[in-house]
Parts: C-alpha cells; sequence; structure tokens
C-alpha cells in the first residue's frame, strides 16, 4: 500500500463548500444532482478531492457508534496546494480574499526558504498555497519528492 487515491473532506454544507471549491477553481462531478448534492468529486490532477456530509463520513465510519464531531479548533490536518511561483501564490490568496474565506497567514518568504500562505476553508479546513524555487513537477503536476 503507497498512494492515496482519495482525500475525503467531512462538510457541514455540501452545497456550499462546493461551489466554494469551484470558484477556486475546481472541476466537479457531481452525484445527485447540483440541487441536491450527495457527494462531489474533483478532477483534479493527482490524488482526488472528494467532499462528502459530515455527520454520513462518521456514520461510514461506525453506523452503531460513529466518532464524534469536533467543535472546532485545529485537528492537526492541513491540506496544500504547491504552486509554481510567487506570483501564482498571491493570485490563489487574492482570489480566495475576494470569496470572503479567511487568510490566516498572508503570503510571505518562510523559514524553509519558500513563499507561502495559508486560508481556511468553509468547513474549517486549514489550506496551505506555497512556492519553492527547487520543486520540480511530474508529468501529472504532482511535486516530485527526491530521496
Amino acid at each position: 500500500m503507497n498512494r492515496i487515491n482519495l482525500i475525503t473532506l467531512g462538510v457541514k454544507n455540501i452545497k456550499e463548500s462546493l461551489e466554494f471549491y469551484r470558484k477556486i477553481g475546481f472541476e466537479a462531478s457531481v452525484t445527485g444532482g447540483e440541487d441536491n448534492p450527495v457527494i462531489v468529486f474533483f478532477k483534479n490532477e493527482g490524488s482526488k478531492l472528494e467532499l462528502f456530509p459530515i455527520e454520513e463520513l462518521a456514520k461510514d465510519i461506525n453506523e452503531e457508534n460513529p466518532p464524534e464531531l469536533s467543535n472546532g479548533g485545529f485537528s492537526g490536518f492541513t491540506l496544500a496546494y504547491n504552486a509554481k511561483s510567487e506570483n501564482e501564490v498571491d493570485e490563489i490568496i487574492h482570489k480566495i480574499k475576494e470569496l470572503g474565506a479567511n487568510v490566516v497567514k498572508e503570503p510571505q518568504k518562510l523559514s524553509w526558504g519558500g513563499y507561502g500562505g495559508y486560508f481556511i476553508d468553509p468547513d474549517g479546513y486549514y489550506w496551505e498555497v506555497a512556492y519553492g524555487s527547487l520543486w520540480e513537477f511530474d508529468d501529472s503536476n504532482m511535486l516530485i519528492i527526491k530521496d
């Protein structure tokens, strides 16, 4: 076992989250229809991102005794978008601000030599948008991690 095919975000309002992710550039495949989405898969490169109602996700883990839902705060989980330039980081964070999302770290030079910032999506998931001058990408735009 050496890959991740899906990253699933449990969301409180699937229609709102679908709209948010579409506005920042994700293309979606919606099951259940636009008016009543049941599950959303995004057609992004590399690992796939999925939206699923959080209560249903908890039941999928254990229908008899689902895990308790968090009341907020930082869960220790972040998602990352690896940009190909500092300008791309700035453009994405600017778009995020226009959508009214919470930018929690403005783009800036980072301690490891890169450039980036963080925002929170409508369901409280932290996203890093970062650029590193030494990064390389494969044909699927996935970051190449060298040994």
